[in-house]
């Protein structure tokens, strides 16, 4: 596999190698050790999936108490991924970046502890699954507003599909503010 470090510290798009024959495709979606080996040391207890139609942006979603490490990757369709750098001694703190995953490339995002996490499905059908360091805790949900205007994230869609819980998402400025 090849490491690529992206603009947020810690953050890391994982490409795999992948093996093509005539019954079709092979690659490694985990293995601890090499994970370990780039830095991915943290214990993976949990994995998500989700399903979405065109247009549904799920997030900026985090833990405050029980902060999740996320290894995310596309099983199905097309997403524009995104974190957000919450860590309060980062020096990209309060920064975001977004990268596109899909089911062709079969890309990685790693997204550490102390990140909002989201993203927007660009395919009729998505299929996201994304492996957690700890467990979700409903108490110590939080959620930062995807159109936050001093984050000024620039989503593939304007008019995303949005959850009510993600329709409520406190802005940036809040957010900080139960940080310190």
């Amino acid at each position: 596999m090849k490491i690529l470090n992206r603009k947020l510290i810690d953050t890391k798009e994982i490409i795999p190698q992948i093996h093509q024959d005539s019954r079709g495709t092979f690659f490694e979606t985990f293995h601890k050790q090499k994970y370990n080996n780039i830095g991915i040391e943290d214990e993976i207890v949990q994995e998500n999936y989700s399903v979405s139609t065109y247009g549904v942006l799920r997030g900026l979603h985090f833990q405050k108490q029980f902060p999740q490490g996320k290894l995310v990757k596309v099983n199905k369709g097309k997403i524009f991924d995104v974190a957000v750098d919450l860590r309060p001694n980062s020096k990209t703190f309060c920064q975001w970046d977004g990268i596109y995953l899909d089911d062709i490339a079969h890309h990685q995002f790693w997204v550490p502890k102390g990140f909002a996490h989201g993203f927007i499905s660009l395919s009729d059908i998505t299929e996201v699954a994304y492996m957690c360091t700890d467990i979700y805790n409903s108490d110590d949900q939080e959620c930062l507003i995807w159109s936050d205007k001093k984050l000024d994230i620039k989503w593939p869609i304007k008019n995303p599909i949005l959850s009510e819980r993600d329709l409520l998402g406190k802005p940036l400025d809040m957010i900080i503010d139960d940080l310190k």
